[in-house]
């Protein structure tokens, strides 16, 4: 599991090609000769990239799930609507398939954003848009989600 650092602004050409930065093709390098997949975000107007060791990780744990219960079919057909499977092509670019690109918004300019073992990626306008959310408190919100971390404390005899 590789954990990607770095934002990066991009341009997206016409036919929906990405040339993925250096920076990050040299940390997604034991990664680049496999396939990526491709999926709608759950929560944001993006998309997110997933190398395909990640992605067979997240499945594994989705694929526990009991599938005769409804929410988890729900859930799981959810989860992977539009999922597709993407490559380098020869001169290092991703495509972006049309629908998540009408899904995510995206234009012209893009920001490629880790978010620990995937990237997303954003139209540039509604990553600026989402970071500058006076709603967000990233003070409260890290309260909120890592306060009741305490590192180590639960490893202590």
């Amino acid at each position: 599991m590789t954990n990607i650092i770095g934002t990066y602004e991009c341009k997206v050409d016409a036919k929906g090609r990405l040339m993925l930065p250096t920076a990050l093709k040299k940390q997604l390098l034991s990664e680049l000769q496999s396939n990526f997949v491709l999926k709608r975000s759950m929560f944001d107007k993006c998309i997110e990239l997933y190398p395909m060791t990640e992605w067979d990780a997240k499945m594994s744990i989705v694929n526990r799930l009991n599938r005769f219960v409804r929410k988890n079919v729900e859930f799981i057909r959810l989860f992977t609507a539009g999922v597709k499977i993407v490559e380098l092509d020869g001169t290092g670019r991703l495509l972006i398939p049309k629908d998540l690109m009408g899904f995510s918004e995206i234009r012209k300019d893009i920001v490629l954003s880790s978010a620990g073992t995937y990237v997303e990626i954003w139209d540039k306008a509604s990553y600026e848009e989402k970071l500058s959310n006076p709603e967000t408190d990233i003070a409260t919100l890290a309260e909120e989600v890592m306060g009741s971390l305490n590192s180590g404390a639960d490893e202590l005899p």
